[in-house]
């Protein structure tokens, strides 16, 4: 598969927490914990599970850091 994403992360999910709808994606990257919020339906047809090897794709057009 090709993507014009460029920031991959090559990862290991550490956690899910399954909601109604939602799910929270725990990744560890690097020992850097990264978290997305996907939909229970693509974690099963991705057949994601504790230990499974992902790719973290961030494609965002705002970035913000704030300090005190």
């Amino acid at each position: 598969m090709k993507l014009s994403a460029r920031n991959k992360l090559a990862g290991i999910v550490s956690d899910i927490h399954r909601g109604e709808a939602i799910a929270n994606v725990a990744v560890d990257v690097s020992g850097q914990r990264l978290v997305a919020s996907i939909t229970v339906e693509a974690v099963d047809d991705l057949g994601l599970a504790k230990g499974s090897n992902v790719t973290v794709i961030v494609k965002a057009s705002d970035v913000i850091l704030a300090t005190d």
